[in-house]
């Protein structure tokens, strides 16, 4: 039986006992809180596998609860998926660039909350296919000490920017990331580039990856994504 530790911080009632009851059903250890600051306190004295918050909550907001979160060395890197009825293309925005691993509008389906819930976990485990130096996904490796990417076992030719941008998505599969969280992990923070320069690598790394090309998808009003495989 799954024991992963998830804390649920929501301030509606229903919400919380449908999240609760099917990731229990699922055997998912769940604790819940519905205030932000109380959320925040059980998050850190539980140290959990994953979060799944709310925006919209009482005492603090998701946004402040997650950005703590990730300016706290001891629960930093505990994943959050924030579920919020502010689904507008900047709000998916904030929570991404604030450290969310993922965004998911209200109302939802169980099944698809579980889905994005297993997936996360999964990505937040140990890999036994992918590691520092080669990343394996179906038909793509990447190898970053020869700092070669192959598909089919045929090598792709790519500039030094493409390399970069297909390991930073590679090496998370299924995370979503923004044209600016791409261009300060390749580019550099500090570094005046335009974002959609971001379309134009990923045009160019996808007609060079060939019939591997479906693996990066595009988040519309987002950005982009590795599938996670």
């Amino acid at each position: 039986m799954n024991r992963s530790k998830i804390v649920v911080v929501e301030d509606e009632p229903d919400i919380v006992e449908v999240i609760s009851y099917n990731l229990k059903r699922e055997g998912y250890n769940v604790l819940s809180a519905d205030r932000g600051d109380e959320g925040l306190n059980l998050i850190r004295n539980e140290a959990p596998d994953l979060v799944i918050l709310d925006l919209m909550l009482p005492g603090m907001d998701g946004l402040s609860v997650c950005r703590q979160m990730k300016s706290d060395p001891i629960v930093r890197d505990v994943p959050v998926i924030i579920v919020s009825a502010k689904g507008e293309e900047s709000d998916i925005v904030i929570g991404l660039e604030i450290g969310a691993d993922d965004y998911l509008t209200k109302p939802f389906a169980p099944r698809e909350l579980l889905a994005r819930v297993k997936a996360v976990l999964r990505r937040g485990g140990i890999k036994e296919h992918q590691t520092s130096e080669r990343i394996a996904i179906q038909n793509l490796v990447i190898d970053t000490v020869r700092h070669e990417v192959r598909v089919n076992d045929s090598p792709v030719e790519l500039t030094a920017t493409e390399f970069k941008l297909l390991h930073q998505l590679a090496s998370q599969p299924g995370r979503a990331f923004t044209r600016e969280q791409l261009l300060n992990r390749v580019v550099g923070l500090g570094v005046v580039v335009v974002d959609r320069n971001i379309d134009v690598h990923i045009r160019a790394v996808r007609k060079k990856l060939g019939e591997a090309s479906g693996l990066v998808q595009t988040i519309r009003g987002v950005g982009y994504r590795m599938i996670d495989a």
